[in-house]
């Protein structure tokens, strides 16, 4: 794996994203990790529809293919909604002309908050990520695909989860991360965090939905484990998301079982 090399390159004259060989998701060596479909998705939308007056306040991305490491990606977008407070947008990814994945956005114009007082469950009391040593397990991000400072429990284990997660790698080389895509991209990681079990990965995720009330300020993204259930073989997990300053939003999966579960999870 070459340090630091982004997960897409983009052709600009064509407008076709090419994935790079560190692209690659868990479940096959030869497609595309599901973080970066999602993130690719955030990309794009943001680029064409984005607006510093608004907040993409909801992302739901739906990935019902496995797009494989060697084929350009072209993402079409659709504006569904344009008003004054609430744009909406749709984006379907292609891979070699097939449709893999599709999102929907909804992004909200920024205003005031109503008046008076509203009940939140309280901040949690975790370190900050500089206080945590960094862990020696390359599996922890996934190799180097990103980095991680676990701050209790781990993927598998039997109990509160909770852990700091930030990137290392452009996701479109040459184009830095924007607070949108970096969470974006990190928030598929909800799946394996919330529903791996104590035989392994058993789950694969089938979409992602993200909730923000404001972007992350900082460069570390924080998960916490707060939901998983399943029966007949259809899963759902959820976390709550934080950055330094306090909670941003939430991410939310659909997982169907797989008949091979991964069994490289990280021990303690």
């Amino acid at each position: 794996m070459t340090k630091n090399q982004p997960f897409f390159t983009h052709d600009r004259d064509s407008d076709a994203f090419m994935p790079t060989p560190v692209s690659n998701g868990p479940w096959d060596p030869n497609s595309l990790h599901g973080r970066i479909v999602i993130g690719l998705l955030a990309h794009v939308i943001e680029q064409r529809h984005g607006s510093d007056d608004f907040v993409p306040a909801r992302l739901t991305v739906d990935m019902f293919r496995l797009p494989n490491t060697t084929t350009p990606i072209e993402v079409t977008t659709k504006l569904i909604r344009d008003g004054k407070r609430i744009k909406v947008v749709e984006a379907e990814f292609f891979s070699g002309g097939t449709s893999m994945a599709r999102a929907s956005c909804q992004l909200l114009r920024k205003t005031e908050n109503a008046p008076g007082n509203v009940w939140s469950p309280p901040n949690w009391d975790a370190p900050k990520p500089a206080d945590i040593p960094r862990p020696t397990d390359a599996r922890l991000g996934m190799n180097g695909k990103w980095t991680t400072r676990p701050i209790v429990g781990h993927m598998g284990s039997l109990g509160l989860r909770r852990l700091w997660m930030s990137e290392v790698r452009e996701l479109v080389e040459g184009v830095p991360m924007s607070p949108f895509v970096h969470v974006a991209t990190g928030a598929d990681f909800a799946s394996p965090f919330a529903n791996a079990g104590d035989q392994g990965l058993g789950y694969i995720n089938s979409d992602v939905t993200l909730y923000l009330h404001r972007l992350p300020v900082t460069p570390w993204v924080g998960f916490e484990v707060v939901n998983h259930h399943a029966t007949d073989g259809i899963a759902i997990g959820e976390c709550w998301l934080y950055d330094e300053q306090g909670p941003i939003g939430t991410s939310t999966v659909a997982a169907l079982a797989q008949r091979k579960p991964m069994t490289s999870v990280p021990p303690p």
